[in-house]
């Protein structure tokens, strides 16, 4: 399914999926997309990837994501001049012994590795998108840059858009059968299709101004830090490494709703806010860019309109503390290219895709919350929380990062009332989880479960006892016509063991289940379901959760 899309004659294309926006999170769904075999268009209206070093945080679910997706040495290698800066600093100036370090280190001690086969990356967005176009392209993904989408008309049966090639004036007519929508958090595509928002709208506004300062290494010193939030009265801001050199990047206030304009942000101004924060006053600083960015908290109240499906900043905006827009964007993307796929290869009905909308709007809804809560929490600069919202030093954000759960969806079993975000990280094989990590060996060759979930759902069990849900997995891989895997665990003296867990792990305790039990991965890693023990007639409750979680029938 890697050929380009079908080209009926010079000016249409058929394709599955058309993408809208070739930013981070277009380009996440490109790639995923991708490496599931789906055809698709990707249309971007600027000329090339991100030139500006933003969005640096890339948090530990979606470095797992890209882990399984074949690129994540590739983002390490381009993230190498930040691999030692951990920690977040708030201080009134850099200079003398004051402030305090709001972290030192994101993981304290190495216990991530308990969780997890990978680990956050800095990695700036200008780093970060090349990889991803690289990597989509030669999967054989259709990316198409300084292309606009002129308009659109979403029926029952599919998408017909017309496309604009901004170097040639030439235009062209794409038909798909879905469109996904990354295109912003002003979104043509959500506001032509009436899609309203919640949340309470803006929060603040910053301007991000690049720099070079051969100097403020010196001062900076050994303090290696991801964000260093500068207190200083009358010159707060957010300072940046971008190399920890040389070029560097500040998050200046700005007061729009003051009646103050971007254009007062002049080199002079600039240059005199950041020597005045960092506390040098003849510190050397050359401006070499500006770029305003607003902080908002709004959610898209639907993620689905037929055809149609909104991701990223198109379905949601949040503060940028935390990162946490960014890796909410590119965790959309993933939840929907495997159901995508699922719903165009056959083996999944076409109710999959609301989903979609019942697992990712949540999870959206309480992230936007915390990301605001952190903003708080960081005195963010120009960011003004209302009265009695926030400020206090809020839990870890594992739990939101990585713990964060489907309650409702494409999955079975989950206990009523369970929240999207738990009060701790419990990764212990519940439904609507995401499924747990063991090293295990395969053939010879250590990896994590989690890289078995990427193409089709998979079935664990055990490779002892009486074989029931391996064999009730086959059958009915065959019968409904569903690329279902089933691995059983077991100890290298177990006939039949396909995967074998380090150090005698107990795999089924680590699930929640017992020997004889069973669990349903999906192809995102999430748990779809789980038996708790043996069951008599394992194919006919198999059947039944597959029938539930894949909309068939």
């Amino acid at each position: 399914m890697n050929e380009r899309a079908d080209q009926a004659d010079d000016h249409t294309l058929r394709v599955p999926v058309l993408v809208v926006g070739g930013s981070l999170v277009g380009l996440s769904t490109s790639l995923f997309l991708s490496r599931l075999g789906v055809r698709h268009v990707l249309v971007e209206r600027h000329s090339g990837t991100s030139i500006h070093p933003r969005g640096r945080g890339n948090n530990v679910r979606t470095m797992e994501l890209f882990r399984v997706a074949g690129v994540e040495h590739d983002i390490q290698a381009a993230a190498a001049t930040l691999a030692d800066n951990h920690g977040i600093l708030q201080t009134p100036t850099l200079v003398g012994e004051a402030g305090e370090w709001l972290f030192r280190n994101i993981d304290p001690g190495g216990g991530l590795a308990r969780f997890s086969p990978t680990s956050w990356c800095l990695c700036s967005q200008n780093d970060l998108e090349p990889v991803l176009l690289d990597h989509a392209r030669r999967l054989g993904g259709d990316l198409r840059y300084s292309t606009e989408m002129m308009s659109f008309d979403a029926g029952h049966d599919g998408v017909t858009a017309v496309v604009k090639s901004r170097e040639t004036g030439e235009h062209t007519t794409i038909h798909a059968e879905y469109l996904v929508a990354a295109d912003g958090p002003r979104s043509p595509v959500r506001e032509q299709l009436g899609i309203g928002q919640s949340g309470p709208g803006d929060l603040f506004h910053n301007v991000s101004v690049t720099f070079r300062s051969r100097r403020l290494a010196d001062v900076v010193g050994d303090r290696r830090f991801i964000v260093c939030y500068l207190t200083h009265p009358d010159a707060d801001g957010a300072l940046l490494p971008v190399d920890n050199r040389e070029q560097w990047v500040f998050h200046a206030p700005w007061h729009p709703e003051q009646g103050e304009t971007l254009e007062e942000f002049t080199d002079e101004r600039c240059a005199e806010h950041i020597r005045r924060a960092v506390g040098v006053a003849d510190l050397d600083v050359e401006i070499t860019g500006r770029a305003p960015w607003h902080a908002a908290q709004r959610v898209a109240r639907g993620y689905r309109c037929g055809r149609v499906l909104l991701a990223g900043d198109s379905a949601h905006e949040m503060s940028p503390t935390g990162a946490f827009g960014s890796n909410t964007g590119i965790q959309d993307a993933h939840n929907l290219a495997w159901k995508l796929a699922a719903v165009l290869d056959g083996w999944a009905g076409e109710g999959l895709l609301d989903s979609y909308d019942a697992e990712r709007r949540p999870v959206a809804e309480a992230t936007s919350a915390r990301a605001a809560a952190r903003s708080a929490e960081h005195s963010h600069p120009g960011f003004a929380p209302p009265p009695g919202a926030g400020g206090g030093r809020q839990s870890g954000i594992l739990d939101v990062a990585l713990g964060y759960r489907y309650p409702r969806g494409a999955v079975a079993g989950v206990p009523a009332g369970a929240p999207v975000v738990p009060e701790q990280l419990d990764l212990s094989g519940e439904p609507g989880s995401r499924a747990p990590h063991l090293w295990v060996r395969r053939q010879g060759e250590r990896i994590s479960t989690l890289d078995l979930y990427e193409r089709q759902p998979v079935l664990l069990s055990a490779a002892a006892g009486t074989g029931k849900w391996h064999q009730a997995a086959a059958r009915l891989s065959d019968e409904l016509l569903i690329p279902l895997r089933s691995f059983r665990l077991g100890t290298d003296t177990d006939p039949g063991a396909d995967l074998v867990p380090e150090d005698g792990e107990d795999w089924a305790r680590r699930h929640g289940i017992a020997p004889g039990g069973a669990v349903l991965v999906r192809p995102d890693g999430f748990v779809a379901w789980r038996a708790t023990d043996a069951d008599p007639d394992a194919v006919s409750t198999l059947r039944q959760v597959l029938m539930k979680v894949l909309s068939l029938g």
